[in-house]
């Protein structure tokens, strides 16, 4: 047993690929270090800007030694009949280099054949090791690799050196063009030299005298740490977006935080620009209030040890100042008009091609949203229809504006802004954020009215439109994002409680595109019933992640509710009733009713002669029935669907005796017809809430 170190030295790894890379490297080298059966203790991958590296402790010198089965020709093709072997076994024997005598029997259910069983000596793992790290390398999730000088060896970046070792000796071999050795160097500063590693097993503890600390996830501990500790002396909270911490920890070998500070007068500028420009540009951390209002201080990662730490914090702040000072220019620049004012340059943006301009866009935004602010009203919500229209007008008009140009992901929020400087009311500026919201799986819904109608009409709009010119998503490509907008629209009507009906939406989205002299659709086709389908077929992508299984999904969508909050409903009912220990029985005994019906050949009534019921099992059924109807009633006018299918519960046991006791098909047509008006009306109960023969219980 011994240990093994492999270091790969490179100029700088491009830093939002270096955890996946060292993620990559460590996956593929166990792996096949498994399927050549070398055990090992452990492995643990190391990664710094200039290094990707492997120590594997515990690792076996060799493979075991293994019997290896050659199998030949059939028995009675390999042996004559005075058992003499054949041209065909002794070419077997041949092929082998051994003497045909020392051929064996071997068994099989196929019969019998003739064989050899070899014992076949494990390699050593010095001998294995090179090409395994060079298969691993070869394997790298690499979008572009590129090629160093003369060198026809291809990686993400020049590699300058290659470390293999053996405890306290050196494999030889030739990776990536690099003769292995044992030297690495230390940080590109500090410890610039090539320096001579003594034994695999002290490669982390010696790297951290270089002034690298190569262990990727400790770097990160110790930046979070820093952050804090440096946040917590000005009684502030830091920013920090795991991406943006993932890419810092990458940047630096020997991370070092420090403190610096802007001029409090940019506070006035949308914090969210001042956010958004330190963290892409400059890679900062920045640092809020309790109440998460942007305070005038910054914390920076440098990746040297300085005797002067002031002239580093006085070069960062002599550079951001600029960038702030952008942003506090654009800023100021939109102020010299109203919001409402650059609403006049979407009118020649387009927002597609075929649809027309974003100021079109915001006009039919406009149209729907009143719509849906209409039933919000019907539904007894405080909200008011002018406002409404107010907040769709104004919904794009910051895409025309300087901040947002230069910070598109600002788009809402700097409308907000702008809205509340030109003393719009509340309900309409809040709106303008709103309306982008949820921006992704899991985030946060639009919290007022008027947001919620913005985000579903906008989302609607333009889910109507792309279906309508026949550039719906494919496998592969979404551009307009149509299946986070479709989510989106489920999510918001389901979680705000809105009774409100999607077939109603869609349909006012496609009158607003077939409508008016500025339509740029002559016709719609069947663009209703191709986005109510693609609407309907989210519902399994967003439940699913939920844990909803399938068949839960598909028996409620066998009945295809309009509402997706009814449709939530009802989910959440039939996973209730899954767990009844009477569900099972009552699934089996859908499908069986479900079957009989189908295959009915005439129309089968709705009604039942209480007067044809002949068979005990029958009329008990048909009690239940009856019970169970008049206990659904007012169930249903509420929406109960929960206690709906727990009270149907009660027909697992009737039904199984009608089954058992009643044969459906009787010869006699009236007796016939009468059973199945019967289970025509069981199906019907359970239809109520969902197709319960769908479940696989």
């Amino acid at each position: 047993m011994s240990s093994i170190l492999f270091e790969l030295g490179c100029e700088e790894l491009p830093p939002k690929s270096l955890k996946t890379l060292r993620d990559a490297l460590q996956a593929s080298v166990t792996e096949q270090l498994n399927e050549a059966d070398i055990s090992f203790d452990s492995i643990h991958s190391f990664a710094a800007p200039r290094r990707l590296a492997l120590q594997i402790q515990g690792i076996s010198d060799k493979q075991p030694d293994r019997s290896e089965q050659k199998r030949g020709p059939a028995i009675k093709a390999a042996f004559d009949a005075e058992g003499n072997p054949t041209r065909a076994a002794l070419g077997f024997a041949k092929g082998l280099g051994i003497e045909a005598s020392e051929l064996i029997t071997i068994n099989t259910d196929k019969g019998d054949y003739i064989g050899y069983e070899q014992k076949v000596t494990g390699q050593a793992v010095t001998e294995l090791l090179p090409q395994i790290l060079q298969t691993a390398l070869d394997q790298l999730p690499i979008a572009k690799r590129m090629r160093s000088g003369a060198s026809r060896e291809e990686f993400v970046r020049p590699v300058q050196w290659a470390v293999l070792m053996q405890d306290d000796q050196v494999i030889e071999a030739v990776i990536q063009g690099q003769q292995t050795g044992t030297q690495t160097r230390g940080h590109r500063f500090h410890s610039p030299d090539y320096h001579t590693i003594d034994h695999a097993d002290n490669y982390e503890e010696f790297l951290q005298s270089l002034k690298v600390i190569v262990d990727f996830d400790k770097r990160k501990t110790l930046i979070k740490n820093q952050v804090k500790a440096l946040a917590d002396q000005v009684n502030a909270n830091a920013i920090v977006p795991p991406e943006l911490l993932d890419e810092v920890t990458a940047l630096v070998d020997f991370p070092i935080a420090l403190r610096a500070s802007f001029e409090p007068r940019f506070l006035q500028v949308p914090q969210e620009a001042l956010i958004s420009t330190m963290q892409a540009d400059q890679k900062y951390f920045c640092l809020t209030d309790k109440d998460g209002k942007l305070q005038p201080y910054f914390i920076f990662i440098t990746n040297i040890e300085s005797k002067d730490p002031n002239q580093i914090v006085q070069g960062n702040e002599k550079v951001v100042r600029p960038r702030l000072a952008d942003a506090e220019f654009f800023f100021l620049q939109d102020q010299k008009q109203p919001l409402f004012a650059l609403t006049e340059n979407l009118k020649t943006r387009v927002f597609q091609d075929k649809l027309g301009t974003i100021w079109q866009k915001s006009e039919r935004i406009a149209k729907l949203a009143a719509f849906i602010a209409t039933l919000m009203q019907q539904q007894g919500m405080q909200i008011s229809i002018n406002e409404t229209v107010r907040a769709a007008i104004l919904s794009k008009a910051d895409l025309a504006s300087s901040l947002v140009g230069e910070y598109p992901e600002l788009q809402g929020i700097a409308g907000t802004y702008y809205a509340r400087l030109n003393d719009e009311p509340e309900a309409v500026a809040a709106s303008l954020e709103e309306q982008y919201l949820p921006k992704f799986s899991g985030d946060v819904l639009p919290q007022t009215p008027i947001g919620i109608c913005l985000a579903l009409a906008d989302r609607l709009d333009t889910l109507v439109g792309i279906f309508a010119i026949d550039q719906a998503p494919t496998g592969s490509k979404d551009p307009f994002s149509l299946r986070r907008s479709a989510i989106g629209i489920l999510r918001i009507l389901i979680e705000k409680q809105l009774p409100i009906n999607l077939v109603a939406l869609v349909e006012q989205a496609v009158n607003n595109y077939t409508s008016g002299e500025d339509s740029k659709i002559a016709k719609m086709g069947d663009t209703l019933t191709q986005v109510m389908a693609f609407l309907n077929s989210r519902y399994r992508a967003m439940y699913t992640e939920q844990g909803v299984s399938v068949d839960t999904i598909q028996a409620v969508q066998a009945i295809n509710p309009h509402m997706p909050l009814d449709f939530d409903q009802r989910i959440r009912a039939v996973q209730a009733f899954s767990a009844l220990p009477q569900a099972s029985k009552l699934a089996d005994s859908n499908k069986r009713v479900a079957n009989i019906l189908a295959k009915s050949e005439s129309d089968v009534a709705s009604s039942v002669d209480e007067s044809l019921l002949v068979e005990p099992a029958e009329q008990e059924l048909y009690r239940a029935v009856s019970q169970a109807q008049t206990a659904v009633e007012p169930l249903l006018a509420r929406a109960d669907y929960t206690q709906i299918l727990q009270t149907l519960a009660s027909l697992d046991e009737p039904l199984t005796q009608f089954f058992e006791g009643v044969m459906v098909n009787s010869e006699e047509l009236a007796l016939k017809n009468n059973r199945l008006a019967l289970l025509k009306q069981v199906r019907a109960l359970f239809l109520t809430v969902a197709d319960i023969s769908e479940l696989q219980l």
